[in-house]
This record gives C-alpha cells, sequence and structure tokens, in this order.
C-alpha cells in the first residue's frame, strides 16, 4: 500500500517517502512512526499505542517521543507550531491530519535473478554502527555525529567478543530510509546501533539504541544531555558511556539465544555465553556452572581464547572469595590465562585474566602491569578497571585505588559487577581510615548485591575500628554465611598484601569486630 498526500509518497513496501519523486531519508523508527500515524490518521493515536507500536512497549522517554515526532514533521517540512500535518492534541496523542489517498502499488513482472550473495551471519555475532542522525538542521552539524559514531566503532572494536562491520560498509546507509532488517541481511549482522544528534547554542542531546536485527526489538537506549564546554571530552564521555552499556546487552541477548537452543546442539559461542550468565551472578554455584560450560567450549576449541580468558577469571575470582583454594586453582588458572595471551595477545580479557593469577600469588607489579594493559587496549573495559583498583589498594596506592573504583562504577552504572566496584572503593576508603566512608560504601554495595563476601569484609572492619559492635556482629554473621571458612588465619595467609602493616590494620580491623 502507498499513501499520496500533498507532493508526498509514502510506500509501505519499499520503506520508503519520496517528495516529488525524490527520496526523503528517514530514519527506521522515524519512518514506522509516520507510517503508523498515517495508517491510523482516522483517529487520535495516544502516546501508549505508539509505545506499543514502535517501541514494543519498552519504557520511552516523552522527550524521546517528541523527538521521533520532530522528525517525522520535518520529513514532510511540517514543524511543531504550523502542525499543518501531524497535530498534537493535547493530552491525548497524536493524529496525522493531511488528505491520503491510497494506492496499491503494482507489481512488475519478476526479472529472473541472478545469485544473490549470500552473507552468513556467524556464530560470533556481528555489529554495525549506523552515522547518527543529525538532528539540528544544520549541515555543518554532521561532523559531530559522524565522530560520536566513529568514535563508537571504534571503542566496539576492541572488545573483540564480536565482529564490528568497518566503517566505509555502515556509513553508506547514511541519509537513506532503510529498514534494519535489510541493513542487517545486506551487512551479515545481528546488532545495530543508531542514534541522533541534535546541537543547540552550547549544548548537545545524544540518543542512541541497540537493535537486535533479527527480531526488531530494541535492547536498550539512552538520552545523554551534556553541555559543549569542550567538544572532544563531551564525545568521549558519552561515547564511553554508550559502548560500556552496549556490550553486558549483547552478552544478555546471545545467552537468551543459547538458551533457546537445544543443548546437543550448543557450540563454543553459546556454551561462553551461557558461562557469562552465570559469571555475572557471582554465587559459588554460578561460577561452578560457569567453569563446566567453559571447560566444554574449550574441549570444542583448545584455543578458544575467550572462553580460557573466562575461565580463569573465575577461578582466581573464587580464589579471593574464599571458594577455592589457593595452591589447587592457581596452576588451572594460570595455564588458561598464559594460553589465552598466547591466542591474542591484544585482547584484554586475556591480561585482565592473567593479571588476576598474579595479584592472588602476590605478584603485584605484574598483576598491575597487566591490568594496565587490558586497559590499554580497551578503556571501557570496567572489569579490567575493577581489578585494576582492587590491585593498586593491596599494593598500598589507596588513593589511585579509589579513583580506579570510581572510574569503573561511571563507566558501567547497569554492570553485574557494580557491587564489587562499590565494595572495592569501600576498601580503598578503610586503608585510608576514612572509616564512615567505608561503611557507607560497603552498605551500597550490598544494597546492590545481599551475598557479596567483600562487602561484608569492608563493612565488618570498618565497624570494627569506629567500635559499633551491633553493625560488626551483623556484618560478621553475614560474611559467616556467605564465607564459612573465613578466620584471622586465612585472612593473613591468602590475601596478597605488599605492605605488613595494611595486613594488620585489616587483621585489627576483624579482631574488634569479634573474629577469632
Amino acid at each position: 500500500m502507498r499513501f499520496l498526500f500533498e507532493n508526498n509518497v509514502l510506500d509501505g513496501d519499499l520503506r520508503e517517502l519520496t517528495c516529488s519523486g525524490a527520496a526523503v531519508p528517514l530514519q527506521p523508527q522515524v519512518f514506522d512512526l509516520l507510517l503508523y500515524l498515517v495508517a491510523q490518521r482516522a483517529r487520535v493515536v495516544s502516546k501508549d499505542d505508539l509505545i506499543s507500536q514502535i517501541w514494543s512497549d519498552r519504557i520511552v522517554s516523552d522527550s524521546a517521543l517528541n523527538s521521533r515526532i520532530n522528525a517525522a514533521r520535518k520529513a514532510l517540512g511540517d514543524d511543531g507550531a504550523t502542525q499543518r500535518l501531524i497535530k498534537t492534541i493535547p493530552r491525548k496523542g497524536f493524529r496525522f491530519v493531511g488528505e491520503v489517498r491510497e494506492d496499491v502499488a503494482t507489481t512488475l513482472a519478476p526479472v529472473e535473478p541472478g545469485p544473490a550473495p549470500v552473507r552468513a551471519v556467524t556464530d560470533r555475532p556481528a555489529i554495525a554502527v549506523l552515522a547518527f542522525e543529525n538532528m539540528s538542521g544544520d549541515p555543518a552539524q554532521d561532523y559531530f555525529g559522524d565522530g560520536i559514531s566513529e568514535d563508537i566503532l571504534t571503542a566496539l572494536s576492541k572488545q573483540r567478543w564480536f565482529m564490528v562491520i568497518a566503517r566505509n560498509s555502515s556509513f553508506t546507509y547514511k541519509g537513506r530510509s532503510v529498514h534494519i532488517r535489510q541493513i542487517a541481511e545486506e551487512l551479515g549482522v545481528r546488532y545495530i546501533v543508531e542514534g541522533s544528534v541534535r546541537k543547540v547554542d552550547n549544548r548537545v542531546r545524544i540518543t542512541a539504541q541497540l537493535n537486535d536485527a533479527t527480531t526488531g526489538s530494541h535492547l536498550w537506549a539512552e538520552r545523554y544531555d551534556r553541555e559543549l564546554v569542550d567538544v572532544f571530552a563531551v564525545q568521549d564521555d558519552i561515547t564511553n558511556a554508550i559502548v560500556a552499556a552496549i556490550e553486558p546487552q549483547i552478552h544478555a541477548a546471545e545467552n537468551f539465544r543459547a538458551d533457546r537452543k537445544p543443548p546437543a546442539s550448543l557450540d563454543a559461542w553459546d556454551l561462553l555465553m551461557r558461562a557469562l550468565s552465570h559469571y555475572w551472578r557471582v554465587t559459588q554455584q554460578d561460577h561452578k556452572a560457569a567453569q563446566a560450560l567453559l571447560e566444554r567450549a574449550i574441549s570444542i576449541d583448545s584455543n578458544y581464547g575467550q572462553a580460557l580468558s573466562v575461565l580463569a577469571a573465575s577461578h582466581m575470582f573464587g580464589v579471593h572469595l574464599g571458594w577455592a583454594e589457593l595452591a589447587t586453582t592457581v596452576p588451572i588458572a594460570e595455564a588458561a590465562a598464559l594460553a589465552a595471551v598466547r591466542h591474542d595477545h591484544e585482547d584484554a580479557w586475556a591480561h585482565a585474566a592473567l593479571g588476576s593469577v598474579f595479584f592472588s600469588t602476590r605478584r603485584l607489579s605484574d598483576a598491575l602491569s597487566e591490568f594496565e594493559q587490558a586497559l590499554a587496549l580497551n578503556p571501557n573495559f570496567s572489569l579490567a578497571q575493577g581489578y585494576y583498583a582492587l590491585a593498586l589498594s593491596y599494593a598500598g596506592r589507596s588513593r589511585e585505588s579509589f579513583d580506579a573504583a570510581q572510574r569503573a562504577i561511571r563507566l558501567s552504572p547497569r554492570d553485574p559487577s557494580l557491587a564489587i566496584y562499590y565494595g572495592i572503593a569501600g576498601y580503598a576508603r578503610f586503608t585510608e581510615r576514612h572509616y564512615d566512608e567505608a561503611i557507607a560504601l560497603a552498605r551500597e554495595a550490598i544494597r546492590h548485591r545481599g551475598d557479596l563476601t567483600g562487602a561484608y569484609r569492608v563493612l565488618a572492619v570498618s565497624a570494627g575500628m569506629t567500635g559499633d559492635s551491633a553493625l560488626a556482629e551483623m556484618a560478621l554473621g553475614e560474611l559467616r554465611r556467605t564465607q564459612p571458612n573465613i578466620s584471622l588465619h586465612w585472612i593473613a595467609t591468602q590475601l596478597p598484601w605488599a605492605s605488613d602493616a595494611d595486613r594488620e590494620h585489616y587483621l585489627e580491623g576483624f579482631r574488634r569486630a569479634g573474629l577469632q
């Protein structure tokens, strides 16, 4: 069906808007919204209708909705003041009020096509970053949206979990109205990042969303408002926030995809995604389940660097939380981490995993070096930032540790490990003898996760040092629940301080809390 109004033709089959025969570029979501408004022109379309039909019932802010309405108006030469075609009905919704003729598009006899190139979607997912749309009405501002898109593309390329389509391919869709499913088929990708930039005076508003092109659903969306005091600083800030948010969303989507497959059909990637879903839950049982899945993945591909990295990191995480014995675990973890680095020395996960081995085996200088290498390879890797903060605290560099933990928190405010980062920040404050701040940060960690061993350790020692016996007793009780083997001997022998004074300070906090 085609809809004709004024000099425009809106073709639902071709997903194309033309004005006087010339194609009008539209973002896919704006096209969907316009098509829905025109098709439903006999009634007022409510905000809830639009959210249901266009955003698949995902929570959407009023500003995001209004930006799409304004983009549709702009494409038609309309605006919010005149509302010639798209009218806002106060407190009710929107209605398309233009005079429309409907025309059934004729289908030409098909020409026998040659064989079309087949682009198979590989087991390792691919992602495309489209050029962000300039919503400012000023073509001179295109550079800013292009810069954001290119920075996101570059940063995602450092993740190494998935393939990222090169700029020269993904930017060919700039200014064209092409459905994301068509883009996905042509580029051979599962996921597409798109967004828009609106700059007014010294402020900029950037919206971004991650789409699953195979289902047409939106996995994540966010809006960022900033003052343009320093253009490049703003660009970096928003890029970091977007990239840090995208990776866990893709992992969650890939895990959901793997969960729907029969167990017998799982390949190494599927097993890795299932393992990660357990890894991020931060329980002893889940880490055991993750290790079993990772071992299966490695049995399929013995050089699977990412599976080797996560296996090593999981084992060493268990050591730090008292779930596993250092002596028996280190040989397994170190062999896996070294193999991961040999397989891909530019993989940030591999260096973070090796750093965690060095950390628990008291090779703090080597650990710090590996974490720094991981962050050099991928500055948006919040887990490496958290590990780095922990190693700095045990190395006696408390101020730097706190700053690194804060960076991890800022990098990924929705990170499954957020509670851990708060716990690390709390420990850094404890080492500086800022006990009240340490208690507040430990409580924040526990608010995010009620079973986090490290947070209860920080809470217990800080309460012990402040003389709050009731809080110390509660924290120690919860610590014994989450780590039954906790003792002064375990603390003295298993945790890797560079300084005897720091170890004694921690032990004294536990003694005052009542630990024997």
